[in-house]
């Protein structure tokens, strides 16, 4: 990082998404997950179209270009907000933080398999497979009880997985494109609210328990600043520092997940998941392109779609 203020960006980005699951976990209380993922991209979409407003950016334009958002909005933000909401239902936010780690992981091993990635050495193969090893020894799958929450930990698992296929398939059909990353933010945001609402007639009509005002207010920060803010403080990071520096920002987010879920919510990890943490952060490490041109593989949906801008 060059300056201070860099540091302090990158400190509050990480803070923004890393408690995500933690306003996920309390506006379940009041909303179901669909109706959660609703507030929140109809939120961030209202957010980004006044920051393109402010900036005087246009929104992306053409059937075929929205067509593409409409594909990424699926893949990086109705899919897996949906799956996260779901998964958070029986899995603590401090593990959903965790699990979501895995994220550049999948992106990377999606990259391989298409072609897309090319660099692909014995330190990055041994990334992976600590990765998905300290996967294994989050779940210890060996031990009496541990599929009480395997529903709900594969849940957030096929939604890291959807973060990468959003990734790699806005890196192949719209980036390098001439258009804004903000611009094209916003309009992969609108195409998500509009998509999620075509989902709410089928699981989103629960009653909203309008009583529980915390949760209310849990999917408004989400939405505002978790979804709309959070993304205008990575592009100007990626803008001042670079994609490489920029993705450090991986490594933030479990910690503060963790921290969160045990400060507000009272959650516990054993050593265990702990340890397991660490392998798989150890294994995104390992796994991170050496080139400062390489592609960030940052996981929430408004950081994947950007990256491969």
């Amino acid at each position: 990082m060059t300056s201070s203020g860099s540091l302090i960006r990158i400190g509050v980005l990480g803070l923004l998404w890393g408690s995500s699951f933690l306003w996920i976990e309390l506006a379940l209380h009041a909303l179901s997950p669909v109706q959660i993922v609703f507030v929140r991209v109809g939120l961030g979409a209202l957010v980004l179209v006044a920051i393109c407003r402010a900036m005087k950016l246009s929104l992306p334009r053409g059937g075929r270009t929205w067509a593409h958002l409409g594909v990424a909005a699926v893949f990086a933000n109705v899919l897996p907000f949906i799956l996260f909401g779901v998964g958070q239902q029986t899995v603590d936010s401090s593990m959903a933080g965790v699990l979501n780690a895995t994220t550049p992981l999948w992106t990377l091993l999606i990259s391989v398999t298409i072609g897309q990635e090319k660099s692909f050495g014995p330190l990055r193969v041994l990334g992976l497979v600590l990765g998905f090893a300290g996967v294994m020894l989050i779940f210890a799958p060996w031990q009496d009880g541990a599929g009480s929450a395997l529903p709900g930990s594969i849940a957030i698992l096929v939604a890291a997985l959807s973060y990468g296929i959003g990734a790699v398939y806005v890196g192949r059909n719209l980036s390098g494109k001439g258009m804004s990353p903000t611009s094209t933010a916003a309009g992969q945001m609108i195409m998500a609210a509009a998509l999620t609402g075509v989902v709410i007639p089928v699981g989103g009509l629960q009653p909203v328990h309008w009583e529980v005002t915390s949760g209310l207010i849990a999917a408004v920060i989400l939405g505002v600043f978790g979804t709309g803010l959070s993304f205008m403080l990575f592009v100007r990071l990626i803008a001042d520092e670079g994609a490489t520096a920029t993705s450090t920002v991986t490594y933030l987010m479990p910690v503060v997940s963790v921290a969160l879920g045990a400060i507000v919510l009272g959650e516990q990890l054993s050593p265990r998941v702990v340890l397991g943490m660490l392998v798989v952060l150890g294994g995104v490490m390992l796994t991170r392109p050496r080139r400062a041109k390489a592609p960030v593989v940052v996981p929430p949906a408004e950081t994947a779609k950007a990256t491969s801008e």
